[in-house]
């Protein structure tokens, strides 16, 4: 034992880490943590906006049925037989309007502060002269699919990183 100097007693006599050793593993778990926080960020997010776009079935619903039946879709949320924007809300939302048709859900209540008192858009997308087409729904500043035209306007400000991939 007597052998082992200061600087070799670290490696070859059993000894523990070195100071400069322990930083730089504290360093390296650092910037690992740095790197992975804005992507769980951006999931947690997304994650929110599809449950106040989920939140917006019944609404969807309505609206649908409503052009099924009259060929035309509600301008407000009383003529879609709605309760008051402010009315419906949910975990993350905290109104749904309904406009020409077009559905806007304003995020409030514990949504992540990079979308509370932002606006997802979902719109109405019809076949003009085949009202018996049922509706699809196109979500922010997403394309209407091919021979449908999209109803409503877009009000969509909710950065595109943190819309889901069908939104964008």
């Amino acid at each position: 034992m007597g052998s082992c100097t200061h600087a070799a007693r670290a490696r070859a006599c059993g000894g523990g880490f070195t100071l400069i050793e322990l930083l730089i593993v504290v360093a390296v778990i650092a910037i690992l943590a740095l790197i992975a926080l804005p992507s769980y960020q951006g999931q947690r997010v997304r994650a929110q906006v599809v449950e106040g776009a989920h939140l917006a079935d019944f609404a969807k619903a309505r609206i649908a049925s409503q052009w099924l039946a009259t060929a035309g879709l509600p301008a407000d949320n009383a003529a879609a037989g709605l309760p008051p924007a402010d009315r419906i809300v949910g975990t993350f939302v905290g109104s749904i309007t309904v406009d020409a048709g077009a559905l806007h859900i304003v995020f409030a209540n514990s949504a992540d502060s990079a979308i509370r008192g932002r606006t997802l858009t979902l719109r109405p997308a019809i076949v003009a002269d085949a009202p018996a087409v049922p509706l699809s729904w196109v979500c922010g500043h997403a394309s209407a699919p091919q021979k449908m035209t999209a109803q409503g306007s877009d009000r969509t400000d909710i950065a595109p990183g943190f819309l889901p991939i069908n939104c964008r």
